[in-house]
């Protein structure tokens, strides 16, 4: 696995582009994409993630699913920062998804999460800060699924109820359509670039890592978070499937109806010839 640090000596990588002992991370979820190519620079603390030092104090850390990590800049910082990457931002989200951490440096003990505190680092290097950031980012991510699978159960629900009541569901065509469309559209989202199980890179280069993120994922229940998510998706892709095989049905049923009456037609012209005395 190739590196994911850039390539500084070992006394810039391993020192704190922060400037105190206690700062705050937000992550932004703005777009579905983010074009992060051409942005590399000088000042780079990793390449994947893009992550990279802001002002004096502040880091950067960008995903290319579409979120910004920022860490150590104030809310009229960041708002400058995101404006200048309106242009890089691919279909941006009319709202976006915000998420926040509280970081402090307590050198004196091991990494730790206590419930409701901050997050506790032995430092404030880069590697640190990225995990963190990767935490973030993803949590964001499944903030946003979930609202949006939560709105789709909630237009499925008048469906699955009107079928359990009657046994068929007198809706339009155009209506089962437009949710079969609508659940398909948040299951492909969903299903996009992010894969939360899978293990940042930078940990591949710092295996002494895995147990600060493995109490960032247990913090931010990104496992738990991500089943509980792809069990709905599937519920939604049956839920699709059930309406779809719906309006098959009435197509089906509508084609039979059309073909007996054509018959009936043909049999009662077949009557009337033959009771007039005029064959063909």
């Amino acid at each position: 696995m190739p590196s994911t640090v850039s390539e500084h000596p070992a006394s810039q990588v391993s020192r704190s582009p922060l400037g105190g002992q206690r700062t705050t991370a937000r992550a932004f979820f703005v777009a579905e994409r983010l074009n992060t190519s051409g942005l590399e620079r000088s000042d780079v603390l990793a390449t994947t993630p893009l992550a990279f030092r802001v002002n004096e104090n502040g880091v950067a850390i960008l995903f290319r699913y579409g979120v910004v990590v920022l860490i150590g800049l104030n809310a009229l910082e960041e708002e400058e920062f995101l404006r200048g990457l309106q242009s890089r931002m691919i279909t941006p989200f009319a709202r976006r998804e915000e998420e926040s951490a509280t970081i402090e440096l307590a050198s004196e003990k091991d990494d730790q999460i206590p419930p409701g505190g901050p997050i506790y680092l032995q430092s404030l290097s880069p590697e640190r800060l990225i995990l963190v950031g990767e935490a973030l980012a993803k949590s964001v991510v499944l903030a946003r699924h979930e609202r949006e699978v939560a709105a789709v159960f909630d237009t499925t629900e008048p469906f699955a109820r009107e079928l359990a009541k009657s046994g068929q569901i007198h809706r339009s065509r155009g209506a089962i359509l437009k949710h079969i469309g609508n659940a398909l559209s948040v299951r492909h989202r969903v299903s996009g670039p992010v894969e939360v199980s899978e293990k940042p890179d930078i940990l591949w280069d710092k295996p002494q890592l895995e147990r600060l993120y493995a109490r960032l994922e247990d913090e931010y229940e990104l496992k738990e978070r991500s089943e509980s998510l792809n069990r709905k998706l599937a519920v939604i892709a049956e839920t699709a499937q059930v309406l779809t095989d719906i309006i098959d049905t009435r197509r089906s049923l509508r084609l039979e109806l059309i073909i007996v009456f054509l018959i009936l037609f043909e049999v009662l012209i077949t009557i009337y010839q033959l009771a007039t005395g005029r064959h063909v």
